[in-house]
């Protein structure tokens, strides 16, 4: 199974400095469903050093398995699984402890997703590369508001970038094919392909 980017998304391992926002939830466990090995597992450690007690799953079946276990206060999951839609979970989240708070993360933002995400229970939206401060204050934003910008958000470069690793690995590392769909030169794209990640 294709991960959604060859790369993980800049992860700060940092806890934010000042009070601490996760005093005021008792529970504080968290879900992340994202079938990225390399990104899930960074974003766990980067999520533990913020105080929550996390499980990893990578697949919708495993998502909804920790859900009818034991359903967590707060759960992060990758819209596009391999074995179906992360819609699916929030909505047995929702279900099972109305109060919990969700979010969506996708590389194939668009409105009509979001809003769908939304009325199924997602508490927020976000679309990838996504990083632990953005994920953290968006789960801790009171309901209705948005949360703060990051601090040190991707350059355009960097998010340009992401986006064509992602699609190149879900092409299968295929230059001709990825080329294709992203409606670029192939030449420009193995140029793309050969240099480091931007900052």
């Amino acid at each position: 199974m294709l991960t959604q980017t060859g790369i993980p998304a800049p992860i700060s391992d940092a806890t934010a400095a000042g009070t601490d926002p996760l005093a005021a939830f008792s529970d504080r466990s968290l879900l992340i469903v994202d079938d990225d090995k390399p990104f899930s597992t960074r974003l766990a450690r980067a999520m533990e050093s913020r105080g929550y007690q996390v499980q990893v799953a990578d697949s919708v079946a495993e998502g909804l398995s920790a859900v009818e276990s034991r359903a967590p206060a707060f759960a992060v999951i990758d819209m596009r699984l391999g074995d179906g839609n992360g819609l699916d979970v929030i909505a047995r989240l929702k279900e099972q402890r109305p109060e919990a708070r969700g979010v969506i993360l996708t590389g194939y933002g668009n409105i009509a997703t979001a809003v769908n995400a939304v009325k199924l229970g997602a508490f927020d939206y976000l679309a990838k590369p996504a990083d632990a401060d953005e994920i953290h204050g968006t789960l801790m934003a009171q309901p209705g508001e948005r949360a703060d910008p990051p601090e040190n958000p991707m350059s355009a470069d960097r998010v340009r970038w992401e986006h064509i690793q992602r699609v190149y690995e879900l092409c299968g590392r295929n230059v001709s094919e990825t080329a294709r769909r992203l409606n670029m030169h192939r030449r420009t794209l193995q140029r793309i392909l050969a240099k480091r990640a931007p900052r």
